[in-house]
């Protein structure tokens, strides 16, 4: 069974925002990926996304992009995502993980495996949830519902160009949450528009049962706080990978945590009532 669901209905019971941030598996530094996951655990990380390298990360921004780039160059693919996942669970049994990428490394995985090798994989592995940028409900119902029988929860995206029949496509398939895009373009590009999301948020709520996470353009503690206030999560990504290509090996996972706890205890401060 997926960790995501419990770990939001127990956030939504304390009142908590869930806090999930994104990192690219082998970026900075191609062995640090398990220790920097702990890192931003301990700094109040809630949910993590991995994001599996690729050399054509087509709704990503230049810094993602990079990072795919480095962690490619440093041999890292889908069998190194899964060992990462794998030692992360050797100390972490509760945090959820959600893969994000593209369809190109899934499918070539299964061409070497075997059909259905990635979700099994995946499944073994720990992983809690996928997220396929370019996969839309209406072509991946068969991957969908292997995903849930194997546990994993089928995540998607929605955007401000959503339409309502699309919100209602994805209400009908996904799990876990979905992943709503606060802005035309590509990861950390554009300005984030609080109202926009305000707006966009409870129309999805119409269409889809499951939590709300919203992304892109989120990069501090402000920005945290105003999509907070509308949305189950948010998600921090461009920022975050930003500030561990800066550090040192030595200070790499000390900085993911300290950058996290910034954005947790302002969260958490939204709400003195919460309960942790």
């Amino acid at each position: 069974m997926s960790r995501i669901g419990p770990t939001l209905d127990a956030l939504r019971a304390q009142g908590r925002t869930a806090l999930i941030p994104y990192i690219t598996v082998g970026d900075p530094f191609a062995d640090a990926t398990p220790q920097i996951m702990h890192g931003l655990v301990a700094g109040g990380a809630d949910i993590i996304e991995l994001g599996v390298p690729f050399s054509d990360p087509m709704a990503d921004g230049p810094v993602i992009q990079k990072a795919s780039e480095r962690a490619l160059a440093r041999g890292i693919g889908m069998a190194q995502v899964f060992d990462a996942v794998r030692a992360f669970r050797g100390a972490d049994a509760r945090t959820p993980i959600v893969l994000m990428g593209y369809a190109n490394p899934i499918e070539r995985y299964d061409q070497r495996h075997g059909a259905g090798a990635f979700v099994a994989a995946a499944a073994q592995a720990g992983v809690d949830g996928v997220l396929v940028v370019d996969y839309p409900p209406e072509e991946c119902e068969a991957f969908a519902a292997a995903l849930r029988a194997n546990g994993l929860d089928p995540i998607f995206l929605l955007a401000p160009t959503s339409t309502e029949a699309r919100m209602r496509d994805v209400g009908r398939l996904a799990s876990g949450y979905v992943y709503y895009v606060s802005l035309k373009g590509v990861t950390g590009a554009g300005h984030l528009d609080t109202a926009g999301v305000a707006e966009a948020v409870p129309r999805i709520r119409r269409h889809v049962r499951v939590p709300v996470g919203v992304g892109f353009g989120i990069r501090d503690a402000q920005s945290a706080c105003a999509v907070a206030r509308v949305a189950d999560a948010v998600v921090i990504g461009t920022r975050l990978v930003q500030i561990l290509e800066a550090q040192p090996r030595d200070n790499v996972v000390e900085a993911g945590r300290v950058f996290m706890a910034g954005i947790r205890s302002a969260l958490d401060a939204m709400n003195p009532g919460a309960t942790t």
